[in-house]
């Protein structure tokens, strides 16, 4: 993987009317988890109506990549208890990600459902596409962030505006950290012992959630875990993908 270059203001400005890659690192790595972000519904086991995305449609594609910096566990989840996940990318290392085409309308109402805010406004990329970041908020996922490109197409994900060293890092739950070993397991070519070993050790699962203890929580999915009128799971078309 290269290091991503930067885009120029034109570049952002053509590039946020077009497709971009979201990139999911946490519980929406599992399809069936994207699904009510983009269609609308309240997931098994959870308080929390998503309104889902003025254009419901599926992505385009979706594959897997590893994107620059670290994933790791803090604050408190209010839908499934302990830490949630978050991307820092100055950190160590690589955070396994599923980038999934979708429009800049899409992005825009899948960031608004994960800022607990109203979908229906599109976000202003020029900022995130030119240099890299934008911070909408002081909130947990309302800073936004472009790791790079991908087949000339954005790569944006959000995450939280502090970095990994600056706040304590939480276990995550076993619910949601299944969420994110399925999510695993249906986009990258990893074995199970891989993915137990990936969770496992990063910052805030380190020290309380074994590989063991991980890799039990890789049983099939219960049924039921998708909305009756989502289709069938897009299968990922190609092995882990850079960016550049």
């Amino acid at each position: 993987m290269t290091v991503p270059r930067q885009l120029a203001p034109l570049e952002a400005e053509t590039a946020a009317t077009r497709y971009v890659w979201y990139a999911a690192f946490g519980s929406n790595l599992f399809r069936a988890r994207l699904n009510f972000y983009l269609s609308g519904g309240t997931p098994p086991g959870a308080s929390w109506h998503h309104p889902g995305c003025r254009d419901p449609r599926q992505p385009e594609q979706a594959v897997p990549i590893m994107l620059p910096g670290e994933l790791y566990f803090a604050l408190e989840s209010k839908v499934w208890t302990g830490g949630v996940a978050f991307y820092d990318p100055l950190g160590e290392g690589r955070a396994a990600a599923r980038a999934y085409l979708v429009t800049a309308q899409q992005f825009s109402d899948i960031a608004a459902q994960e800022m607990h805010r109203e979908p229906g406004a599109d976000l202003d990329l020029t900022e995130v596409l030119a240099t890299g970041r934008s911070e909408l908020g002081p909130g947990r996922y309302e800073t936004l962030v472009c790791p790079g490109l991908l087949d000339e197409h954005p790569v944006l994900t959000f995450t939280a505006p502090w970095a990994r060293h600056d706040v304590t890092c939480n276990a995550p739950s076993a619910a949601y950290l299944q969420q994110l070993a399925f999510g695993l397991a249906e986009s990258h070519p990893w074995s199970g012992e891989r993915i137990a070993h990936y969770l496992s050790t990063r910052p805030g699962a380190a020290g309380h959630w074994t590989a063991d203890a991980v890799a039990a929580l890789l049983s099939p999915p219960s049924v039921g875990a998708a909305p009756a009128h989502s289709p069938e799971p897009l299968a990922d078309s190609r092995p882990e993908s850079g960016l550049r």
